[in-house]
């Protein structure tokens, strides 16, 4: 299914995938009758979705592409902002756009930058948006980092990201690369940045449980693996240890605390706080990330080069 970015209706939205049942527990998260909605497609590699009240929409960024699009109700998607991940005049290839999106407590977009390598809040109007960035980092003890890939944050405004070298142009084998370890970081509120995890090969997505005592960081080098990580009252973490063993990308969580881990077997596997795989998402296709939207009940899903959706029976974290 080839389709120009945003050339779909809302009248005719088709449907993909299907959903794979392993414990009766997921009848009570995924109604009988859910399906995976096609909202936009003709994408190179979508990733990074966030829903913006503002806009009444969800933002994406479609990384080869160096480009965020918009997509609302009633409407196709459209490009939003570009460049959205490298300002630099060379030219460069692989992935040089934004990855994750977020949104700050202030209602800010904060964006992982692969090309500028970098986070960075955008510093522009919703309605008219301009490729104008305040850089909030782009350094650890003054090595640049990698390519910072995914964000969370926490009650108290800290962000935590990974920094996996995804986005730079030759990958591991870079010549820019300046950083000997793919890390975890916390950024605080007040500027002052650390190093929170040192040992994972390729750290890639990143949420909380709902109270915030628990960060799972997914891993996508070897072993593939999603860890769990108890957060400290300092914002610090401790015990480390294996939550699911599985490859992953994008993480989302709903209130409930199940955990929608994107990337593995092309789809979203839905996993219980416990860690039991309750069932998934099949898409059908590379999956990439996912995050919750609208009112909440709604997965907003990027897969490959699609933007897809699912209404769901529980409600994200923060809705």
């Amino acid at each position: 299914m080839m389709i120009c970015a945003g050339d779909i209706a809302e009248a005719q939205l088709p449907t993909i995938g299907s959903i794979e049942r392993i414990d009766s527990r997921l009848d009570l998260i995924v109604s009988s009758d859910a399906e995976m909605e096609v909202l936009a497609a003709g994408h190179e590699w979508t990733e990074g979705p966030v829903w913006v009240p503002a806009l009444e929409g969800v933002l994406y960024s479609d990384i080869p592409n160096n480009a965020i699009y918009l997509w609302r109700e009633g409407g196709p998607a459209s490009l939003w902002l570009q460049p959205s991940g490298y300002t630099g005049e060379t030219p460069r290839g692989g992935e040089s756009g934004s990855n994750g999106l977020l949104l700050d407590h202030e209602g800010g977009l904060l964006l992982a930058q692969h090309g500028d390598r970098r986070i960075a809040r955008l510093d522009s109007s919703w309605d008219a948006p301009v490729a104008s960035f305040e850089t909030l980092v782009r350094e650890f003890e003054g090595k640049r980092f990698n390519s910072p890939n995914d964000l969370a944050l926490n009650v108290n405004g800290d962000l935590y990201f990974t920094d996996p070298p995804y986005g730079l142009e030759q990958g591991i084998e870079d010549p820019a690369k300046e950083l000997d370890v793919h890390g975890v970081y916390r950024l605080t509120v007040g500027g002052s940045l650390t190093q929170v995890i040192s040992d994972l090969p390729r750290p890639n997505g990143i949420a909380f449980s709902p109270d915030q005592g628990t960060l799972y960081v997914s891993n996508s080098g070897l072993p593939p693996v999603i860890m769990a990580y108890d957060v400290t009252s300092s914002g610090d973490l401790s015990n480390g240890r294996v939550f699911y063993q599985s490859w992953g990308d994008g993480l989302a969580i709903d209130q409930q605390g199940n955990v929608y881990v994107a990337g593995p077997d092309n789809g979203v596997l839905i996993i219980s706080p416990d860690g039991e795989l309750l069932g998934s998402l099949n898409t059908t296709q590379r999956t990439s990330n996912c995050a919750f939207g609208d009112d909440g009940y709604t997965l907003y899903i990027t897969s490959d080069m699609h933007l897809l959706r699912i209404r769901l029976n529980v409600k994200g974290v923060g809705f």
